[in-house]
């Protein structure tokens, strides 16, 4: 794997490429960038697998490079190597896959190279590109940005997506994250997969166990893997779900 390293101090560029030497399958892209100009410049030119970025540096920042690298289709992973741990919130907002703090231990560096490496980032884009934009038909992951960097959710895990204000929580078996996809967009994209329950909710077909009316006459529809939890149905999508039921 090609490794950028970008950092405004010769001193820490030269520990970082000696560091990365030391491990193997990893190549260092010399003499490396001391801003964010030179790290988009290099980037474009060399197209690396991973780039060590440093935050703090004159003109752009690492957090504006990258921002900037989230916009490209394929962009590499980006692994940030700062003195000051007050930016890893922001850090991860711009799906970093990693955080390390100066001076970097050799076993740190070592576990968020192999971070980096999964998925690729062809891997990535061609699983979470929207499929209007892609043409191949509905993607196999969602992608959510956390404080863990990027995460991929097969999509068989889904159990629902629900609309809250601008965002949209997806629950999977492992837990919740927020999406900034509309939910028509969701639904147009997996409409085979999974069923509108509310104006503000879509379910997966395949979790559906039993809907049940309530004592005030409410639509109750209970889904494997949510413990016994259930989701509200409007009165107008009743009929809709029971005759989907009727085919599952």
């Amino acid at each position: 794997m090609n490794v950028l390293i970008v950092d405004d101090e010769p001193l820490a560029r030269e520990r970082l490429s000696r560091l990365v030497g030391e491990l193997e399958g990893y190549h260092v892209l010399e003499p490396g960038a001391s801003n964010g100009e030179e790290a988009l410049s290099m980037i474009e030119a060399h197209k690396p697998d991973v780039v060590l970025l440093d935050i703090r540096m004159p003109g752009l920042d690492g957090l504006q490079v990258a921002a900037k690298l989230c916009e490209r289709d394929t962009p590499p992973a980006v692994v940030f190597c700062t003195a000051h741990d007050e930016f890893a919130l922001d850090a991860f907002q711009v799906s970093a896959v990693g955080y390390l703090v100066k001076p970097v231990r050799s076993e740190h560096l070592l576990e968020a190279l192999k971070k980096a490496e999964k998925p690729n980032r062809v891997q990535l884009a061609a699983l979470t590109r929207p499929a209007a934009e892609a043409g191949t038909g509905p993607r196999s992951h969602i992608s959510a940005r956390t404080r863990k960097g990027i995460e991929l959710i097969p999509l068989d895990q889904v159990i629902y997506f629900i609309a809250d204000h601008k965002y949209v929580t997806l629950r999977h078996e492992g837990g919740e994250v927020l999406l900034d996809e509309p939910l028509k967009a969701l639904e147009d994209e997996f409409g085979d997969r999974f069923v509108r329950i509310h104006r503000n909710a879509l379910v997966a077909r395949e979790r559906i166990e039993r809907l049940q009316r309530t004592p005030l006459g409410h639509f109750q529809l209970y889904l494997k893997g949510l413990n016994g939890d259930a989701l509200i149905v409007s009165r107008r999508h009743v009929a809709g779900v029971r005759k989907m039921m009727q085919h599952l």
